[in-house]
Parts: structure tokens; sequence; C-alpha cells
């Protein structure tokens, strides 16, 4: 049996190693992967790229959250594999999310970054889709003598009674199927489409 105290549980030893439990861990974060990403978006300037595409109808004078750090925050969650907006609930106060954002305090709300999302126009996302052109050009050591682009479609599951969701025969599920133009590894640009669509429903960059 371990014998504990008001503040600690010892576990005897193990070789030369005491084994004691704690609450002494201070603020913890299972997401480290989060440093790496800060430091590739500080050398390749994705996430300011971004904030400086999208327009920001908001008034200036009562901006509690810089557009680039909403748009780090929701890129850097999607890359650690969250893509609920509610999520956020929880990751704005992940001490770990705040250092990589670069914040100390509370970052957006998910209602704050619902509301990012759903004011982006078609000229936004021209303006995105240019982004990551721009970012496969900086990538470029040497222009290239040709450029293979792989235009294809890939399907997005749905659930709920999501908007203009439709069925799709040879996927047998809902979804939506937007188009995707890579060069190798390098996305170009996306084009969000319902899955009954056979044609871009915005026109590419």
């Amino acid at each position: 049996m371990p014998k504990c105290t008001a503040d600690q549980m010892s576990f005897g030893r193990l070789g030369r190693r005491k084994i004691d439990a704690n609450f002494e861990g201070g603020a913890l974060s299972s997401d480290g992967g989060l440093m790496l990403l800060r430091q590739v978006d500080r050398r390749i300037g994705l996430s300011r790229a971004v904030a400086a595409a999208l327009h920001d109808p908001r008034n200036q004078d009562m901006i509690v959250h810089e557009m680039r750090d909403l748009v780090a925050q929701r890129l850097y969650a999607l890359c650690c594999g969250y893509e609920d907006l509610n999520d956020h609930a929880a990751l704005r106060n992940d001490p770990l999310m705040q250092t990589a954002v670069g914040k100390s305090d509370e970052l957006g709300s998910s209602p704050t970054l619902c509301r990012l999302e759903k004011r982006a126009t078609r000229s936004d996302i021209v303006a995105l889709n240019r982004v990551l052109v721009e970012q496969f050009i900086a990538s470029q050591k040497t222009c290239p003598d040709e450029l293979v682009l792989d235009i294809d479609a890939s399907d997005i599951p749905l659930h709920g009674d999501q908007e203009q969701t439709e069925f799709h025969a040879y996927y047998d599920h809902y979804c939506y199927l937007p188009l995707y133009v890579f060069c190798g590894k390098a996305m170009l640009a996306c084009v969000l489409r319902r899955s009954g669509s056979t044609a871009p429903s915005m026109p590419l960059p």
C-alpha cells in the first residue's frame, strides 16, 4: 500500500528510483507537438499570410483577439486533430496552445471561431487559395522546369443535418465532395462542393 500524506503518495523505490505521486505538476498539456507547429509557422509565415488575406469587419477598437491569433489557434488545433469547434471550449485555456499562439491568457472561444468561419466570403476563399499558391512558390529553391497538377475530388463524410448535404452512391454515404488541386504533396487550391456537384462551385484562382 502506498504511504500517503496530505499532498503526496509514496510508492516506494525501484532500484535507485524513488517513486512519488503528487499534485505539483502545474499546468499540463498532452499536445507537445504544438511547439514544433509554432516554429514551422513562424518560419513560413502561414498564419500571418492567412490573417492578412481575410477581411475583418470587426470594430478594431473593440477587438480582444487579433485575426492572426484566431487563425493560428484554429490551424494548430486542426493539425492536432481537434476538428470540432467545441474542442476550443477547453483548448482556449490549454497552456501549451496559448504558448504556441503567443498569448498568456484565454484564447478565442468556440463562438468566436464559429463567427470567423461563417463570415468568410467567396473573395476570402479565393484569397486563401492564393496564399496556398504563394506558399508553394516560396518553398521552391529553384524554378522547376515542369509542374504536374493533380486535380481530383475526395469525400468528406457528413453526420446529422448538415447544410446542403447530399447522398453519394459511390461512397455510399452523405458527404461533401471538395475538389483539390495538388502539385506533388503541396495543395494549391481547394473548392468545397456538394456531393452531387459535377463542376466547381467557385472559380479557381
